[in-house]
């Protein structure tokens, strides 16, 4: 049997093409605790969310307010970090409370304003009521906006990922 060679850039472009970007709503003070953490919990906790994401996927929190229930409005983008593995699993908070979570490598950056962004974003340009596109806690955004997103956070860093998966 013939050995197929395989182009190393060819196997490059097709992981890119699979590479999933996300934004997950979370207050301020969960996505610090995430960050701290090293993981992921969206939705209250429920699983379905983090099951739609893959190993290699990217994540940007936004934050619309600085505590879930009392805290003042935010409406910034405040952590950005790529999915470890495609485990999924069971926390336990509190005995009554056992959320999902997923581990995520996040990269040192900056909070940064949505308000910057709104005339740049695809799923905020022209939009009046804007805010309307996070309603659901986790949405599927175009690899353009993630880039546009990563680029005021991370500024010129070499942590953004340009052509691999798996930058880092």
């Amino acid at each position: 049997m013939e050995r197929q060679v395989v182009d190393y850039q060819d196997v490059l472009e097709q992981l890119e093409e699979r590479t999933r970007y996300w934004i997950g709503v979370v207050s301020e003070s969960h996505v610090k605790l995430g960050v701290e953490g090293g993981f992921a919990q969206l939705c209250h906790g429920k699983s379905a969310s983090l099951r739609r994401m893959r190993e290699g996927d990217w994540l940007v929190y936004y934050s619309p307010r600085t505590d879930l229930k009392s805290g003042e409005a935010l409406q910034a983008f405040t952590a950005i970090g790529q999915v470890v593995n495609d485990r999924v699993y069971e926390y336990q908070m509190t005995a009554s409370f056992v959320p999902y979570r997923r581990d995520i490598r996040y990269v040192p950056g900056q909070e940064v304003k949505i308000a910057s962004l709104l005339d740049q974003l695809s799923f905020t340009r022209g939009k009046r009521n804007w805010g309307y596109a996070f309603r659901y806690g986790h949405l599927e955004i175009k690899r353009e906006d993630f880039l546009m997103i990563a680029e005021a956070m991370l500024g010129g860093s070499d942590m953004i990922p340009q052509r691999t998966v798996n930058s880092l």
